[in-house]
């Protein structure tokens, strides 16, 4: 018999206290959301008129032009579509493409090519985002400290050792977590935008013409007459639309109310005035190309601008390496990364996590682009695959949500694909003139944790399926106890097992070895869901089919964030499983330790299976919060 068992569960992160948006959340979202998109301003319009840009020239029709297409591409990509739509597609209140692509892929057939490519855009839009986690910190710090050159140009040569120091100072403290300093960004990011928009009405009240340039006439015309210009000019212009993902990626933590009351009542209105600004003072004075950002600041405010620009950058950088944890951590629960050492730093929020190897690559990484790129306009080269190709997956599994949770019409998708997905791959197409000058190195990025991704996901279901071949059905392993010379002994012995299908390794050496089979034997098997956190109505099954041999199937269900505990989880289901809660404070834990060897039994290339063999011997151990004076572990090898 199978017994469905609740448990309990704090709200998650979508609850309903999210649902009103009070000022204090729509603060908190200023200051962690829009970081990343909020700080684009500083190097946006730089990078469009760049050295690696020289064919923009900044005549009044070409800033008219470009300004306009930024204003645009900022209201469709970022408003319409993230703030409008994708934000409506919400994994049990979660979001980002990880989450995305478990809710496409839910009402899609197993083994269907449509679901197949569901999961392959997932790990190609995860691996993309790792790509923009390097280059965030450095072209962001890069592009802050250059201020220091419009003030005091004789000290050019600092801004490199500048960056070097905030960048390692940024990953040396992410080991405390941000609960503590999280309580500072909103108000930092507030003055932030509120001087977005200060520096740009004095320059749009002098020129007020280029408001017309908010017109879409002006956009058409300036594509229309230099169509080779604008294309170039793309590859730039998309810098302004940097961090749009985090609005979805974010969803969980702020609700959609506070993240789009925020967006539309703060953000987008001071970076389109900044940007009107920054072209009014283009057209007045084309020399100020070289940094438009500062130059719009009187000369006596550049330093505290500097320094208040550090900070912002400082915001965003954390708020993409927070996402690179989190992304991190429900890549490991789908079985796309292998395991790796999790610390939480909150005791309040499960979401507050440090994970030391990728902070350590992230660093690595961020240091190498500041390095050799040393200047924000030369890495803006290095900008912009990554986060386009990430802007068409997200529409590719937006659409198919759409189609097959939303019940929208074939028309409608074909509409709404055809125009939003036909401007981003048009921007993903700009982008590529700037493959050889940088833009291989996201790509590179991604395409080696796609690598990643694909043999770990590979020779899991190969040990799966040698595993399976190894420990043969419950069945067979209770008919063979009959005639077998087994000692029942006292006590309760929990065996942690990937599927109640099979017999633990663990349980099957205990008895071949030991000739020992506990009174009382629990079978644990922890099962991902395709949400967030599961069902407080469906968290346990219990299967007693074998309670007369004295062992129970336990199943319990996980979300991609839920924060397992396995002695916790039992202990709220001891009643369920016959055991007074006392009985599980003294019960062994069995855990199946497998060696996996090379013995080309599987069809994996030979590459293949020695790189998935290295994650293997360096994954993290399983705990799920076991007591470590209560766990034994029993080895296997495995051949594949």
């Amino acid at each position: 018999m199978i017994t469905e068992v609740r448990g309990d569960r704090l709200a998650g992160p979508a609850g309903s206290a999210r649902r009103s948006a009070p000022p204090a959340l729509v603060l908190a979202a200023l200051g962690v959301v829009f970081g990343d998109i909020g700080t684009s301003p500083l190097y946006a319009l730089q990078a469009v008129f760049s050295i690696d840009h020289a064919a923009v020239e900044p005549t009044r029709d070409n800033v008219f032009g470009i300004i306009s297409m930024i204003f645009w591409t900022v209201l469709v990509i970022v408003g319409l579509k993230y703030v409008a739509l994708v934000m409506r597609a919400d994994n049990d209140g979660e979001g980002g493409i990880v989450a995305l692509a478990a809710l496409a892929r839910q009402r899609l057939a197993r083994g269907s090519r449509v679901r197949t490519y569901v999961v392959l855009a997932g790990i190609v839009g995860a691996a993309l985002f790792y790509g923009d986690s390097v280059i965030t910190p450095a072209i962001s710090v890069l592009s802050a400290t250059e201020g220091l050159e419009v003030a005091t140009p004789d000290v050019s040569h600092w801004t490199v050792p500048a960056t070097v120091v905030i960048v390692v100072v940024l990953f040396l403290v992410q080991h405390r977590g941000t609960e503590r300093i999280g309580a500072v960004f909103g108000p930092v990011m507030v003055v932030w935008f509120v001087s977005l928009a200060a520096l740009g009405i004095p320059a749009v009240a002098a020129h007020p013409s280029v408001l017309l340039a908010l017109s879409p006439t002006y956009l058409l015309a300036f594509a229309a007459g230099h169509p080779g210009v604008a294309f170039i000019a793309m590859g730039a212009v998309v810098l302004s639309v940097t961090g749009a993902e985090a609005l979805y990626a974010d969803l969980g933590h702020f609700g959609r109310p506070a993240i789009r009351r925020a967006w539309f009542a703060v953000v987008f209105p001071a970076l389109i005035v900044n940007y009107l600004g920054q072209g009014a003072l283009v057209i007045d004075h084309p020399a100020a190309v070289a940094n438009p950002f500062f130059h719009l600041a009187p000369s006596r405010v550049v330093v505290p601008l500097v320094v208040l620009a550090t900070a912002a950058t400082v915001i965003a950088s954390q708020a993409v390496i927070s996402g690179a944890f989190s992304m991190t951590r429900q890549a490991m629960r789908f079985g796309l990364l292998p395991r790796l050492t999790v610390r939480h730093t909150s005791a309040e929020s499960s979401g507050q996590i440090y994970i030391p190897a990728v902070n350590w690559l992230l660093l690595l990484g961020v240091l190498l682009l500041v390095l050799l790129f040393r200047s924000s306009s030369r890495l803006s080269a290095a900008y912009g695959l990554a986060v386009t190709g990430t802007f068409v997956l997200t529409t590719a599994l937006l659409l198919t949500v759409a189609r097959t949770r939303w019940h929208w019409s074939r028309r409608r998708v074909v509409l709404v694909g055809v125009l939003l997905g036909g401007v981003e791959v048009l921007y993903w197409t700009a982008n590529l003139t700037k493959l050889l000058r940088g833009g291989y190195i996201p790509l590179t990025i991604a395409a080696v944790l796609v690598v990643v991704m694909v043999t770990w996901q590979r020779g899991r279901d190969a040990v799966t399926a040698r595993r399976t071949a190894v420990e043969g059905p419950m069945e067979d392993f209770l008919s063979g106890l009959a005639a077998a010379d087994v000692r029942r002994v006292p006590g309760t012995a929990i065996y942690l097992h990937a599927t109640p299908a099979t017999v633990p390794l663990a349980l099957r050496d205990n008895v071949l070895f030991n000739h020992v089979l506990h009174e009382r034997t629990v079978v644990v098997t922890l099962t991902a869901v395709g949400v967030p956190y599961a069902a407080p109505e469906r968290l346990v099954d219990i299967d007693d089919r074998y309670a007369a041999s004295g062992i129970l199937l336990a199943v319990v269900r996980q979300g991609f964030m839920d924060h397992i505990r396995v002695p916790e989880l039992l202990q709220r289901v001891a009643a369920e499983i016959d055991l007074e809660p006392g009985e599980l404070d003294e019960a062994t834990y069995f855990l199946s330790h497998m060696v996996v060897t090379d013995g080309r039994r599987t069809d994996l290339p030979r590459w293949q299976r020695r790189l998935f063999i290295g994650m293997v011997h360096n994954s993290s151990p399983v705990t799920f919060g076991l007591p470590v004076e209560r766990v034994v572990v029993l080895g296997s090898q495995i051949e594949l």
